[in-house]
């Protein structure tokens, strides 16, 4: 036993006795002297393969890297796919709003012309007229003085940037909740080869306890065939589980861009244990304030307003100056040219357009209406999904405590059957059930303790945050 306190504490535990990320939670509970030659043996592969592994690390050109959740997060910004193409939209909101204030700014052109022709008229008699050259460089400008739905359009725009913005905001806090629940789930993968590793062990060491009972002529050889096939039936669930492992650690890896033939090490993260009800009663409101997606609907539903007043402003008189000054002479360069300018001033007013202004107010109204409608489900879904959310980590937090008590009481089962066989009461199916239970109950803890910091990671997205769940380590 000594040697299992050592384990224990070596890896640590928090207050609830369980050790980083559910870690080390099975390494030698539950076993006696019969069972520790095995489970020595397998500890020490295991230590070698780690220290192998280690070492490999150290040496020059290792490719393994040790990823942490806080580093995971961080790296959303430059390596995800999805975040990359959701900023383009933004450049893309930029340039229709650069198109839109090009609307409101005077444009101004150059224009250079070398004519040359020749006329003739028509009468009783047809007379040709002489070969004429012209040439003309004009300046000209034009601005807009008023034009309330081109400035309505402009308005409109800039929201367009910040709409986008936001959309990025979105995209940014959903990656980054899959993210930390594809970490999490490697981390769940990661314990649970643990678990597999000790049940693989203690199938072995049944088997050498076995063949002992059967030399000591206290068991007999079915013992022994049992032992085997609970052997063979632990290593299949090794090997099956091994896809798991490598499917967890490509979908992290493929998410944060990283090289697939590359090595990844996971830095532990415990999630401190703390019920929701604890802060549920500012939940709602913070998660109003500062959800982005409910600010985006909002923006957007300011930008429809815009678009209803540009397309009201189309029956509204516009104003413009035209100007333009240059030369004529009768051929580029010509010494003898003449200074010529032009000013105007043009008023335009629609009085018939076949009722396209009308559509489009009344389209305009239509998306604000809907747009209405939904920020209204928007907040109506958000409030659901915050006391969904912290209904489910309160649930996931009374689940690990039930979770590691079944784990305890398999261990207690595994404990008095083991004396039982070993006294020659009864033969090992007695041991063999409750390994399978002790099996059953450390994977249900697993799976317990993974749900629980699933349901965090949930809870800090839908209160508008999922680095907030940074600040939820457990020293």
């Amino acid at each position: 036993m000594r040697a299992s306190s050592h384990v224990s504490d070596t890896f640590g535990r928090n207050d609830a006795g369980l050790a980083p990320s559910g870690f080390l939670l099975f390494a030698c509970s539950g076993t006696f002297s019969a069972f520790f030659p095995v489970m020595l043996r397998t500890s020490l592969r295991s230590l070698t393969a780690l220290c192998s592994l280690a070492a490999s690390a150290l040496l020059p050109g290792a490719s393994a890297a040790t990823l942490t959740l806080e580093g995971a997060l961080a790296a959303v910004e430059e390596s995800s796919f999805t975040l990359l193409l959701s900023r383009e939209a933004v450049l893309q909101a930029l340039e229709v709003q650069r198109q839109s204030r090009a609307g409101l700014m005077p444009t101004v052109s150059l224009d250079a012309v070398q004519r040359r022709s020749r006329s003739a008229s028509f009468g009783e008699n047809l007379t040709r007229g002489g070969v004429n050259d012209r040439f003309d460089a004009n300046l000209n400008g034009r601005l807009d003085l008023l034009n309330p739905q081109r400035i309505a359009n402009y308005a409109a725009a800039r929201l367009g940037v910040s709409v986008a913005e936001l959309d990025v905001d979105v995209t940014r806090q959903t990656v980054m909740a899959t993210v930390a629940q594809t970490y999490f789930q490697h981390l769940r993968n990661l314990s649970r080869t643990v678990v597999l590793d000790a049940n693989v062990a203690r199938a072995r060491a049944l088997l050498d306890l076995a063949k002992r009972q059967v030399d000591a002529q206290v068991a007999t050889q079915i013992d022994v065939t049992r032992a085997e096939a609970q052997v063979a039936t632990a290593e299949q669930a090794r090997l099956q589980h091994e896809t798991f492992l490598q499917s967890s650690e490509l979908a992290l890896k493929r998410l944060l861009a990283l090289e697939l033939t590359d090595g990844l090490t996971l830095s532990p993260f415990t999630v401190r244990r703390a019920e929701a009800s604890a802060f549920a009663a500012s939940l709602e409101q913070t998660a109003f304030e500062k959800r982005v997606e409910l600010l985006r609907a909002q923006r957007l539903l300011e930008q429809n307003e815009l678009e209803v007043r540009a397309a009201k402003f189309g029956r509204l008189p516009a104003a413009g100056i035209t100007g333009s000054t240059g030369l004529a002479a009768q051929r580029v360069f010509d010494d003898e040219d003449a200074r010529i300018w032009a000013v105007s001033v043009s008023v335009n007013m629609p009085v018939f357009d076949g009722s396209r202004i009308k559509a489009l107010t009344n389209l305009a109204l239509s998306r604000q209406r809907a747009q209405e409608l939904r920020v209204q489900e928007l907040k109506l879904r958000i409030g659901a999904e915050v006391r969904l959310a912290t209904q489910d980590a309160r649930s996931r937090f009374a689940q690990v405590a039930v979770a590691e008590r079944s784990k305890r009481l398999a261990e207690d089962e595994l404990r008095l059957a083991q004396v039982r066989f070993e006294n020659g009461v009864a033969d090992n199916r007695e041991i063999i059930d409750a390994q399978n239970n002790l099996a059953i109950a450390s994977d249900n803890l697993v799976e317990a303790v993974y749900q629980y910091n699933l349901s965090r990671v949930e809870l800090a997205r839908v209160t508008g945050d999922v680095r907030g769940i940074l600040a939820e380590r457990e020293d």
